[in-house]
């Protein structure tokens, strides 16, 4: 609190227009001229007082041009009618203009056309903004330093998203991020161990830990039986069971089998559809789970 030096009052007042601070028992000013250290904005009308801001996005990796440019917006006037013919063709020639000079090189092009991608693929596999940005920067590092030649962008697109999925230690899986951007599974891996090594990226490998909830929740398993999953992962994780398997793979065989072990078992071809293993593969892991769970 701010005590008076006169009457040693802590019952002040702030006057924001006069930038003062008062005494409130005595009136003497006690500190003047003081910054204003809230929002740079006036409001112009109405709609901006509402709102409570003047300016544009911040900028973002996710645009081709980090969203810093403008566009040039409907077709009506600033009393909100309709305008003429006339001034309808006009801004659509302007707009077609504004599009072309936004991407001016191949570069530019290149990215717009990856981060158009980028957007789409993320909102597929629900992932959040972070993971979207992030993916950027690792394909603007790839672009830079001409890691993109010889291979597709749909494919580096791809082994970006998987990168960064894997560093934020959200569970998507190889299969999924290759048919949401339409290629194969084998460019996906190849680009991913190619753009780990010229990039200098360290990742650590995947838990089936982290896909036990994303699984468990579209298979509408309790979360008993999610609990149990994940300490049936990590006995098998100490005992060395996992090594040289699949983490999504080892995820379905320890769902199916703590489902089996609280009665709240599963068909294994709904297990085999929602995790993207095959039903061999289920049965592989709860026949291993039974013969060295119990031991």
């Amino acid at each position: 609190m701010i005590k008076c030096p006169e009457c040693g009052s802590e019952d002040s007042d702030e006057d924001v227009k006069r930038a003062e601070i008062c005494c409130r028992k005595c009136g003497v000013v006690i500190e003047e001229n003081l910054v204003d250290m809230g929002p740079d904005w006036r409001p112009t009308n109405p709609g901006e007082i509402n709102k409570g801001i003047r300016v544009g996005a911040p900028a973002t990796p996710t645009i081709h041009d980090r969203g810093l440019s403008t566009i040039i917006g409907g077709n009506k006037d600033i009393h909100g009618g309709n305008i003429s013919a006339r001034s309808r063709a006009q801004l659509w020639r302007m707009r077609k203009w504004q599009r072309k000079i936004r991407i001016s090189n191949s570069t530019e092009r290149n990215l717009a056309f990856a981060l158009g991608d980028l957007d789409r693929v993320s909102s597929i596999l629900g992932l959040p903004r972070h993971v979207r940005e992030s993916t950027s920067i690792t394909y603007r590092s790839a672009l830079k330093r001409k890691l993109i030649r010889g291979r597709s962008i749909e494919g580096v697109v791809a082994a970006s998203l998987y990168i960064e999925c894997r560093r934020s230690k959200i569970p998507r899986t190889l299969n999924e991020i290759s048919e949401a951007l339409r290629v194969t599974k084998k460019e996906v891996g190849r680009t991913y161990r190619f753009l780990s090594r010229e990039l200098d990226i360290k990742l650590t490998p995947t838990s089936p830990v982290d896909y036990v909830p994303r699984f468990a929740s579209k298979l509408g398993i309790s979360i008993e039986t999610q609990t149990r999953a994940i300490e049936i992962i990590k006995k098998a994780i100490s005992k060395g069971l996992t090594s040289g398997r699949g983490p999504n793979g080892v995820a379905a065989g320890a769902l199916y089998f703590a489902s089996v072990l609280l009665t709240e078992r599963k068909n294994q071809r709904d297990v085999a559809e929602v995790t993207g293993v095959t039903e061999v593969t289920i049965r592989n892991m709860y026949k291993m789970f039974v013969n060295n769970m119990n031991s």
